[in-house]
């Protein structure tokens, strides 16, 4: 049935957005006591810019999903939770040191307690690691932290299937994509059980998209097969009575993302482009100049850059706008 083989598989971006679409659910399943403590009517802060000081000059070999989020407490008390998911299915040398390394420059920097907590989506039934401990001489340094082995899932299929919490399809997914490599047949064939089981969750219909991207992204199969795949899933459509947006599946695979990426990275080549020619020509630009850039479409940085080769000013090639009359 597959005339190719899958991309390989790949799993830092989807736990990036499974981490910011799904963290309530996460943390009710996975950390359940952590989850009660925490106050869910004020939206979690996802502090990326933090957390990029904080590991600036840290060692990044086999560094894979960091995440930085101040939460609050229903005690109205703020704090930070450093949540690093470590999605790569091997053992790690070093780990425990990585974790600890993290937790003080974020105290350090910004003197906040934090919450550590790690994810082991790697098949190693021996390696646990929970805390970093360095002693000398009487002196001594123990930092335990959360972890949570996702293998420890393996054997309860039955109740991530029968769970409401979407994060179970997330394990699920994450599951058999470890399980099935190799086996494209078995691959295609639970992938099409995942997805048929979504839409007797009573999910909406921005959930089920954000739990599909996840699905898609990380049992990936060849294009043959993806393509059959969604005329299977149109067919269950309409003897099932599924919703509509089944159909708009292979939309949101692979080939809608790759296309989306060209478009982003020759979107970002174009800014890049225009403000070093704005720089090289008048010096210091206006403040409000980056900001109008960077959030441009490609086809008004097109405009811009066509206007700049016999522009003799900003307002000559932004026109008459408010900003630029500042």
């Amino acid at each position: 049935m597959h005339e190719s083989p899958p991309p390989q598989d790949e799993y830092d971006s989807p736990w990036k957005e499974v981490i910011e679409e799904l963290l309530d659910d996460l943390l009710a399943m996975l950390l359940p006591d952590l989850h009660a403590l925490i106050d869910w009517s004020r939206a979690p802060e996802f502090l990326d810019q933090e957390l990029a000081r904080i590991l600036v000059d840290a060692a990044t070999t086999n560094r894979r999903v960091d995440k930085l989020i101040k939460v609050w407490l229903k005690d109205g008390c703020e704090h930070w939770i450093l949540l690093h998911v470590e999605a790569q299915g091997d053992r790690v040398t070093g780990f425990e040191e990585r974790m600890f390394q993290c937790h003080y420059r974020i105290y350090d920097l910004f003197r906040r307690k934090v919450v550590g907590i790690a994810l082991l989506a790697d098949m190693d039934e021996g390696w646990r690691p929970q805390e970093y401990r360095s002693g000398l001489l009487g002196s001594q340094v123990i930092y335990q932290f959360n972890a949570v082995k996702l293998l420890d899932f393996m054997n309860r299929e039955e109740e991530l299937r029968s769970s409401d919490n979407p994060f179970a399809v997330v394990l699920l997914a994450h599951l058999y994509a470890k399980q099935t490599r190799g086996d494209a047949e078995r691959r295609y064939q639970v992938k099409k059980e995942i997805i048929r089981g979504l839409y007797q969750k009573g999910f909406t219909h921005q959930k089920i998209r954000q739990l599909l991207r996840f699905v898609d992204w990380v049992l990936r199969l060849s294009k043959v097969a993806n393509h059959q795949l969604s005329c299977e899933l149109a067919e269950l459509e309409g003897g099932n009575k599924m919703p509509s947006y089944v159909t708009s599946f292979e939309q949101i695979g692979i080939e809608k993302g790759i296309e989306k990426g060209i478009e982003k990275g020759i979107e970002k080549g174009e800014q890049s482009v225009l403000l070093r020619l704005l720089r090289r020509r008048f010096a210091t630009l206006p403040s409000w100049v980056e900001p109008r850039v960077l959030n441009a479409s490609l086809d008004l940085l097109e405009q811009w850059t066509d206007r700049f080769v016999d522009a003799h000013s900003l307002q000559e090639i932004f026109g008459d706008e408010p900003q630029a009359a500042h």
